[in-house]
This record gives C-alpha cells, structure tokens and sequence, in this order.
C-alpha cells in the first residue's frame, strides 16, 4: 500500500488493468487532497498562442503543492498529475517545455517542468533557451510589453512546419508563453498552443 505524497495516509489502491499494463500511474495522492485542487479547464486563444489550455486554479492546496515540489525540491511530486497531463499531452504534435535559465537550474537543482512530463511519460524537446534570469511575476505591464526576448532558439535548432505545445507550470501573465511563441513561430512553426497545470488569477 503507498501513502498520500501530500498527507502521507496511507492509499488503498484498486486494482485496473491499466494499471496493471503500466499504462497508467498508481494514484499518488489520497481523496481528500485531490478534492482540494479545483479544475479550471480553461482553453482560450491568446495574442501569437492559437490556443492555451490550463488544467487547474491556483488556490491554497496549489499554492501548498507548487511550493513543495519547487521551492523544498520535492521531486517525487511531479507525478500527481501525470495521469491529466499525459490524457492531454498524446500525440503527435512537438512538445516543448519552458526552459529554465542555467542559474536557476542549479539552485533548484531540477527542471520542473521536465520532471512534469518525465513523469507523465511525454516526449520532449529542447528548443528554447532562457536568455535572463527575471521573474514576470515582479514586473509591471509596462516592463514586460518592454522587456527584450525572452528566449532563443537553441543553438542549431531547426523549426519544422508543424504544431508545438509549450508547455509550463503556471500562467500568470501569458508574457513568457507569447515569447517562447514569437520564437517558434518566427523560426516556421505553422501552429502553437499551450499547456499550463496552473492559471493564477491577474
């Protein structure tokens, strides 16, 4: 029997066959924590986004679970949403994962948004790179509408016709989704959408 990652009650788990095939992920977390979380489901389109989806609202059980796995690196968390992600995820469009810049990378000593799709079992690539270390959160409508790229396509990256999914932890402003975008896009991406965990209310 595992235990709640959040809680630590220990789970009784019902047996499938999918479960049993590995095509899908025990439960990783109890009733009473999954309750907390509150779906958004949002999908909309977005200025250079032709479409973005966010799957939950940041409330406080969001709040407690973001800063678990980010900020106290607790890695095993990425896998409690993994059964949603990997629903949404399939198929054959290219997957791309917001970057983190290098230095951030080291402090936090894992790519969040990589251990996301890691565990749901999603195939990504690389194509951007963070060109700052500047949060978005911090700054003002007018700061980011004059920030300088965000990103850059990696070196000796070629962009194929085709549609990418950027995806990401949260969306707060939608600043970082437009720049990753404008990149692909310019680079000849024909479509690119967006996949969010989180949408934080502006």
């Amino acid at each position: 029997m595992n235990s709640c990652l959040l809680c630590e009650t220990p789970i009784a788990e019902k047996p499938s066959w999918k479960a049993l095939l590995a095509l899908e992920k025990l439960t990783e977390i109890c009733q009473d924590c999954s309750k907390k979380f509150q779906r958004a489901d949002i999908k909309e389109e977005e200025p250079f986004l032709d479409q973005i989806t966010s799957l939950y609202t940041y409330n406080e059980a969001m709040r407690e679970y973001l800063h678990q796995y980010k900020f106290l690196q607790d890695v095993a968390l990425a896998s409690v949403f993994a059964n949603e992600l990997r629903t949404l995820l399939k198929g054959k469009a290219t997957i791309v994962p917001i970057p983190m810049h290098p230095e951030k990378r080291m402090q936090r000593t894992f790519a969040h948004v990589d251990e996301l799709l890691k565990s749901a079992r999603i195939p990504f690539s690389h194509l951007l790179e963070k060109t700052g270390t500047e949060a978005m959160g911090e700054k003002s409508k007018a700061q980011r509408l004059a920030m300088e790229p965000l990103f850059k396509l990696k070196q000796g990256t070629a962009i194929q016709p085709g549609t990418y999914i950027l995806v990401d932890d949260i969306y707060t402003t939608g600043t970082t989704l437009r720049h990753a975008a404008t990149v692909l896009k310019e680079a000849g991406a024909t479509r690119v959408d967006a996949v969010t965990l989180i949408r934080a209310e502006q």
